[in-house]
């Protein structure tokens, strides 16, 4: 196992622990060795068989000799037979959010509650609500959770789709019996959140690869295996399908599978207004649906049926008939932006906050990728519970991040370093006050605490888009994907605010975010507001989430010229001083 990989084993020790109500001192050793280690910079492997894991804070013998059995045999019984001595419905009960390990232990205690189907039901009965700590307020936002939890059960986040797919892809493309292959459905459009992951694969030896398919160790379970198709469980529970047809046929049914559902009936029809037919088979010379390979328009690939159909090729990020059709048609679709545009990431965390890695850990990773920049905006005060800085805090972090910066020009590099701030949008205004706002680089507002009201939230965020320091507004409908709908917010009126003060809105790539939805950056990108791809970065490994992000900051059309950090650094410099220059 990876150092990840542990951690998240400990931190899950720790929870169960925690719901068996052992001794606190003990559920925090497991809990701070996995944050010991989510920062080491070091190879876990390493330290294991050199037997240096001592030399870590707070491992005492028991914490070494586990981490090393998971590390060695990547299994842990103690850890099996704890799990097995929980209800599964405790666990379960954890995924409501709000919901955590104390209070999942006082329903059990004190109301027997076993199960997510008892909590609710304890929730409508009232019974919740005359625990002492809960209350009429807390029982309403559990059944809400509840409720948000059903609806999005078979829904998955697309970072998880990906871990479990490209492995299974990759695969793919190695047997000696496959022609070529894909991704097809949401995940190939990237979307943010995804229900199936589809496979395509084109061959002359489909049973081959089927049974290689359902073979795979990610495979947790088959739900059906056939001559030409296949569905299994993978990892994380979600299903994956594959579909294996010949070679003839992969363009058409990748174009098919790929959708979306309603980009698909307009390619249809355009195909029907030609006199063609159109389905997963192919592009067939018919007037009545038709599987005939004599029938069917010879296309090697996407592009040829495109153009048979009087298009250029619409990237499959663009497939949701937002306007591709009437683009296509002017040959006037955009050059989308690349992952590999990005110089940098402009919204960060260090462990000045709630970041794991140190400044110089930072600032030597990123230079090492060839980033050009990277912004430190750790938490402003308000922040408590993110270790939010103060002013004397951040006046000290400035004097690191100079002495930093000054180690990395004596190495001979041009990287940079930015101060800066993710400053709380409070109800009266900044966390930090414009003296210390105009001596940080980069100036990220954010709204943490929101009201119930859209007409308040949407003024808030238009006060900070007003303010002339602030560079741009951080995740701004505060959407967690799968767990939290976004803050009653008016955006439009948001995006018409930083329109007219020329404030930068992220796209914030954490994959728990993506926010902006990439559905509004087509309204931004008119009124010529400017994107910033950020990772809201806490450790070292979230730099991948600038893949992740781009791709699905893509579907809102934006170009390389609509994101602020493809900027070089000396360009982004001047772009950082533009807005404060104006309004001097």
């Amino acid at each position: 196992m990876d150092k990840d990989q542990v951690a998240s084993i400990l931190s899950e020790i720790g929870v169960l622990l925690e719901l068996k109500g052992e001794n606190p001192f003990k559920t925090r050793a497991y809990t701070n060795g996995a944050r010991v280690l989510e920062g080491l910079t070091e190879s876990l492997e390493t330290l294991v068989a050199e037997k240096r894991l001592g030399e870590l804070k707070g491992f005492g013998d028991a914490l070494q000799e586990k981490v090393a059995t998971l590390v060695t045999t990547g299994r842990l019984p103690y850890y099996e037979q704890l799990k097995a001595s929980i209800p599964p419905g405790l666990i379960e009960m954890l995924g409501i959010q709000g919901v955590g390990p104390k209070k999942v232990k006082r329903l059990h205690d004190e109301l027997g509650i076993d199960s997510i189907e008892k909590l609710e039901a304890a929730c409508k009965a009232g019974t919740v609500a005359a625990l002492d700590g809960f209350g009429e307020k807390s029982q309403a936002k559990i059944l809400e959770a509840i409720a948000f939890k059903r609806q999005f059960a078979s829904r998955h986040r697309l970072v998880d789709a990906l871990v479990v797919a490209e492995p299974v892809l990759e695969a793919l493309r190695s047997h000696p019996d496959v022609i070529r292959c894909s991704t097809a459905g949401s995940l190939r459009r990237w979307k943010e959140v995804i229900g199936d992951i589809d496979f395509l694969v084109s061959s002359q030896s489909p049973a081959e690869v089927i049974g290689f398919f359902v073979s795979q160790p990610g495979v947790r379970s088959i739900l059906a295996q056939g001559e030409t198709k296949a569905s299994v469980i993978l990892g994380e529970g979600i299903q994956a399908d594959l579909r294996v047809v010949g070679d003839a046929e992969y363009p058409f049914a990748l174009a098919y599978f790929t959708g979306s559902k309603e980009h698909n009936i307009v390619m249809r029809q355009r195909a029907i207004s030609r006199g063609l037919r159109l389905n997963e088979y192919g592009l067939f010379r018919s007037q009545e649906e038709t599987r005939d390979p004599a029938l069917r328009v010879v296309c090697h690939d996407e592009p040829e049926i495109f153009r048979e159909l009087g298009l250029a090729y619409v990237p499959p990020e663009l497939r949701e008939d937002h306007g591709e059709f009437k683009a296509g048609e002017a040959d006037a679709l955009p050059r989308l932006v690349e992952w590999t545009d990005l110089k940098g990431s402009l919204h960060n965390h260090s462990d000045w906050s709630d970041g794991r890695n140190t400044l110089a850990d930072i600032a030597a990773r990123m230079d090492e990728l060839g980033l050009e920049y990277w912004a430190i905006t750790d938490h402003s005060r308000a922040s408590y519970q993110a270790n939010g800085l103060d002013e004397a805090r951040m006046e000290r972090q400035l004097t690191a991040i100079a002495e930093v910066n000054a180690a990395i020009a004596d190495r001979g590099s041009d990287f940079c370093l930015f101060t800066g701030t993710e400053v709380d949008i409070l109800k009266d205004g900044l966390d930090f006050d414009d003296a210390l706002l105009e001596r940080l680089e980069v100036v990220v507002a954010s709204l943490h605490v929101p009201s119930g009201e859209e007409a308040e939230n949407t003024r808030r965020l238009i006060a900070a888009a007003e303010n002339p320091l602030v560079h741009m507004l951080g995740h701004p409908s505060g959407r967690l994907l799968l767990e939290r709908d976004a803050y009653k917010v008016n955006l439009p009126a948001v995006i018409d605010a930083c329109a007219a003060t020329g404030t930068w809105i992220e796209f914030n790539a954490s994959p728990y975010r993506f926010d902006l939805d990439w559905r509004l950056w087509h309204y931004a990108k008119s009124k010529g507001v400017r994107c910033v791809i950020n990772c809201d970065a806490h450790r070292l490994e979230h730099v991948q989430w600038l893949r992740l992000g781009t791709g699905v900051v893509r579907k809102g059309w934006l170009t390389k010229a609509d994101v602020i950090n493809t900027q070089p650094l000396d360009r982004l410099r001047v772009e950082l001083g533009r807005k404060r220059a104006r309004a001097r």
